[in-house]
């Protein structure tokens, strides 16, 4: 089952911009100007890329849409430091 959960917290909201990009193109382009920012989202940072795009307003982000990509980038962080916490007992050299 943790397994499982991993696989959705790695590969859901990958699925999910890719999903919102190929329905809205256009929000996209007006929110990063082009492809590159998306794909480096896409690839390093998703859950910091989706609330990017949930809080960008015309002028530019408020600070509650900072708030909300700050929780996203502590989402990815825990999503790739999840998998290191819970093998540590699997490392030899890691000091308990």
């Amino acid at each position: 089952m943790c397994c499982a959960i991993a696989v959705l917290g790695i590969l859901g909201p990958r699925f999910f911009i890719l999903y919102w990009w190929l329905t809205d193109p256009a929000r996209w382009y007006v929110v990063f100007g082009g492809p590159v920012a998306p794909i480096l989202g896409f690839l390093l940072l998703p859950w910091t890329t989706i609330m990017y795009v949930v809080a960008w307003a015309a002028g530019g982000l408020s600070l509650a849409g900072w708030l909300l990509v700050g929780l996203g980038l502590l989402v990815d962080f825990g999503t790739y430091g999840g998998g290191a916490v819970g093998n540590k007992d699997r490392v030899r050299s890691y000091d308990q």
